[in-house]
């Protein structure tokens, strides 16, 4: 019923904070919330908006689309990531590390997908939503802290796009010994949850690596834009689309979301956004749990291992 009340009687206010000055990372910015996103952060006076984008012809003409709407042309920089791939995130970090600033980072890249295929040896929307969410995440966190150090005034946020689907999901697989790999086991697949599941990963995780990191370091949360229309569903099936047709946001109204949680303050660390503000309460009763709490821990232990592998010294970023 939340869903339902938020999705038709709540419309988040349309952002007016300025940015002037900062530099501001999107993720799965060519297109839907991320190119919205981007656009508002133009508009609202950021110096540098870098548009790590998985399709670059795509990305130039997002680009291109930005300036003609905004006025403001030289600003956004079209950057390749493709988050299915361990050797492109590692690039785009060290793209990243050399940054003179960093000032906000909107990590929203994602895949929605009911098709079974194998990404860096898990599930793709796992790799993709999940493993190397958390990995860019880690990867940025030292720029974003020197900026701090360096502009004591400031305070960079780290945002993580999630939605209120991880509540809409079971996860008896997190008693196995290493969940995530457990279910990508396609035997073990339920496509027709993964998108749901592959939030619910994330969500713990996002908790759990803010639960390591001082929030006035760096401020990490999580926002979720509700139902909106945007590229992220294009794999899935017509009771989908049928939803989206009935109920979706705009792409436009939903990125207002993105940008309150590139702006929220210190009460939003380690903290659930949705319609624009803080609401824990909207978290899903088994985040909320003592199974949850262990859930997420042995999720970051699986994590930590995996991420050790890719980057040894990685987890050191902290």
């Amino acid at each position: 019923m939340g869903f339902l009340y938020s999705q038709f009687f709540i419309t988040p206010p349309r952002p007016d904070q300025s940015f002037a000055d900062q530099t501001v990372l999107i993720t799965g910015a060519n297109v839907g919330l991320g190119l919205e996103a981007a656009r508002h952060i133009t508009r609202l006076g950021a110096a540098r908006v870098i548009l790590g984008v998985r399709n670059v012809a795509a990305g130039e003409e997002a680009k291109a689309d930005i300036e003609k709407s905004t006025g403001r042309p030289g600003i956004c920089e079209v950057w390749k990531v493709d988050l299915s791939s361990y050797e492109s995130v590692l690039a785009f970090g060290d793209r990243i590390a050399k940054l003179p600033k960093l000032d906000n980072a909107i990590l929203n890249a994602a895949i929605a997908t009911q098709e079974f295929s194998i990404a860096e040896g898990y599930e793709r929307s796992v790799t993709v939503n999940v493993i190397n969410s958390l990995l860019l995440g880690l990867l940025i966190l030292p720029t974003l802290k020197a900026t701090r150090r360096n502009n004591p005034s400031h305070t960079p946020r780290l945002s993580f796009v999630v939605s209120e689907v991880h509540a809409w999901v079971q996860f008896p697989e997190w008693k196995e010994d290493r969940p995530m790999k457990f279910v990508s086991d396609q035997s073990n697949a339920r496509m027709g949850e993964r998108y749901p599941l592959s939030k619910l990963l994330e969500v713990l995780l996002v908790q759990e690596l803010a639960g390591r990191v001082r929030g006035s370091e760096v401020i990490i949360n999580m926002t979720n834009p509700g139902l909106c229309h945007s590229q992220l569903g294009r794999e899935q099936d017509w009771k989908f689309q049928l939803m989206k047709l009935v109920l979706a946001r705009s792409t436009e109204v939903g990125a207002r979301t993105l940008v309150a949680g590139a702006t929220a303050g210190l009460e939003s660390h380690g903290a659930y956004m949705t319609d624009g503000h803080v609401e824990n309460t909207m978290l899903s009763p088994f985040v909320r749990s003592d199974e949850g709490r262990q859930a997420r821990e042995k999720l970051w232990s699986e994590l930590s291992s995996i991420l050790e592998g890719v980057h040894p010294g990685v987890m050191q970023n902290l």
